[in-house]
Order: structure tokens, then C-alpha cells, then sequence
């Protein structure tokens, strides 16, 4: 395996499986032909063509739109269609910091591929031998990739909370990180991907820090979603990366931009360029987003 097939492996969909999810006329999202149909018994909350599927032009602000699609997650999850809530709202935007079109629980959020964002946090210790990273394994319980290799803490950003202060509670909860540790991470920029998974459109922008930890350091999980900790020197974990399937799918993208970042991964690497431009992946695929329009297009062919 490459480099390159762990970026192709989170950027895999076929738009044409698809149709846009709009509101108040903006395309935020797309939904599966198999749930648009689902939803033209829904009249009153959306609209259905065969083009598009549309939240009914009477709802009109944030907590209408929240409220009545809510009501029907509730019945589609009582159906055994939509997976069961996690009564966690995310927003749903067209870029992050824009204006809030509705807020949908987690669990509908790639049924109506609308983009998502989350941090992840690369815990590095300098060591006489080198440098190493906390690695931290799944729970055997989680519902997404048990058991797998993951960053030292991630999680996914729900409405009303700031970047920085949810990278706080999620050191705080996965790895028992003190604040007075986890406020010096520092900011190193973002990873997008979109790919198909079995409930729709997974469209993800994961905002990714670098955090030194000290020697003495060890984590310790608190909420029950890691499993264990390991600290591994850089080039293994970089190893592991390229020749095995331990790591979590998305996780091997912020794993290969800290190797390029920091120099372990050098332009001597075969399609070096095309790895930079991959790693930022296409934008969320809008209907005449340009970013999309020229961007995606390139990603696919370079993949």
C-alpha cells in the first residue's frame, strides 16, 4: 500500500448516487435517491423532486427547521431506517463559522451528507532517541472502527462550542489532559475528505494541533472510548501508516500530513506534490461551489 491509496481510501464516492439537500435555496448537504423517496411522505417539511430535496419553504429559522426535521428522525429511527440519535447537535453550515441553516442530531448528519468538522490532536514527545507520538486504541465497543489505531484524542465539534475549548474537554475526557497542558496545542490547519458509508455522505473537515507533551506525561482514558495508550517512535508509527490497515481510515490522512509537516516524509517520496494537494481533499461537493467544481475534479483524477 501507498501514501496515496490511505488518501484515495477516505475519498471515495459517486455523486451521481446523490441528490443535492437544500435550504432557504442554498445546497448544504446531499441524500441518498433510496432516503429522498422516503421523504416525500414528509409533506409539510420537505419538498421532493427528482433533482433535488428541500426543506419546505414555511420553515423559516433555525429552530423550526431543527424542530420538524428532529420529528422526523424520530420516526425514521423507529422505522429502522436512521441510526439511533446521539442527542448531539452539529450545525449545519456551508463552511465553517457561517451562517447556521438548522442543527441535526450526529446520527442523521451523513444520512444528509452535510459537512462536518472535529479536531484531532497529535500528542508528540521529544525523547533522546527521537521523536514519538501517543497512539491511542479504540474501544472494542466503539460503534466506528473498534479496536483500531487512532490520534491521541479526536472528536467531533457539536453546536455551541468553540474548537479550542472542545479540543479541551476532549483531552480532558479521552486522555485525562489537564487544561493546563491541552491549551498550548497549537493549530497546524485542516484535512477534508468525503466518502460514502452506509448510512450516506460522509463530508468531514478535520482541524488538526500538534500538542508537546512531557516526558513524564502518561495518558489516561476517562470516558471509555479508548481502549490503551502507546508511545511510538515516529518513523513505526509512519510505517504502519504506509504497510498496514491498524490505523482508523481518516487518521492515516493527519498521521501523513504531521510526517510532511515535520519532515519525515520528504520530497524524495514518490508523488510528494500530489500527496499536499490530496491531503486537503475536495470541498464539501456543492452544487456550483467552484472550489468543488475544479478541485474535486482533480482529486479524482489524481486518484
Amino acid at each position: 500500500m501507498s501514501f496515496r491509496d490511505r488518501i484515495a481510501s477516505c475519498h471515495r464516492y459517486d455523486i451521481r448516487h446523490f441528490r443535492p439537500f437544500l435550504v432557504s435555496g442554498e445546497a448544504v448537504g446531499w441524500v441518498t435517491h433510496t432516503l429522498a423517496h422516503r421523504l416525500t411522505k414528509f409533506a409539510g417539511i420537505f419538498k421532493v423532486t427528482t433533482r433535488a430535496v428541500a426543506l419546505d419553504a414555511t420553515l423559516v429559522d433555525v429552530a423550526d427547521r431543527t424542530a420538524a426535521v428532529a420529528e422526523v428522525m424520530t420516526i425514521l429511527v423507529r422505522e429502522g431506517y436512521a441510526p439511533p440519535l446521539r442527542q448531539e447537535s452539529f450545525p449545519v453550515v456551508r463552511h465553517f463559522g457561517g451562517p447556521e441553516f438548522l442543527r441535526l442530531d450526529r446520527s442523521a448528519v451523513p444520512l444528509f451528507g452535510v459537512r462536518a468538522f472535529g479536531v484531532h490532536v497529535n500528542g508528540i514527545v521529544y525523547t533522546p532517541s527521537g521523536s514519538k507520538l501517543w497512539i491511542g486504541r479504540r474501544s472494542r465497543t466503539k460503534k466506528v472502527e473498534p479496536c483500531k489505531l487512532d490520534n491521541l484524542t479526536a472528536g467531533g465539534i457539536p453546536a455551541d462550542i468553540s474548537i479550542m475549548d472542545n479540543l479541551i474537554k476532549e483531552c480532558s475526557e479521552e486522555a485525562n489532559i489537564p487544561k493546563t497542558l491541552s491549551e498550548k496545542a497549537r493549530p497546524v490547519g485542516a484535512i477534508s475528505y468525503c466518502m460514502e458509508n452506509g448510512q450516506g455522505l460522509q463530508s468531514d473537515c478535520m482541524f488538526c494541533f500538534d500538542l508537546h507533551l512531557p516526558a513524564a506525561f502518561v495518558p489516561r482514558n476517562a470516558d471509555g472510548e479508548m481502549e490503551s495508550f502507546t508511545l511510538m517512535p515516529v518513523p513505526d508509527v509512519i510505517e504502519k501508516v504506509r504497510t498496514t490497515e491498524a490505523f482508523k481510515l481518516n487518521v492515516n490522512l493527519v498521521i501523513l500530513d504531521f510526517a510532511i509537516r515535520h519532515g519525515f516524509v520528504t520530497p524524495a517520496e514518490p508523488d510528494y506534490m500530489d500527496l499536499l494537494f490530496l491531503l486537503r481533499g475536495p470541498a464539501q461537493p456543492l452544487p456550483g461551489h467552484p472550489l468543488f467544481e475544479a478541485k474535486a475534479t482533480q482529486v479524482q483524477q489524481n486518484l
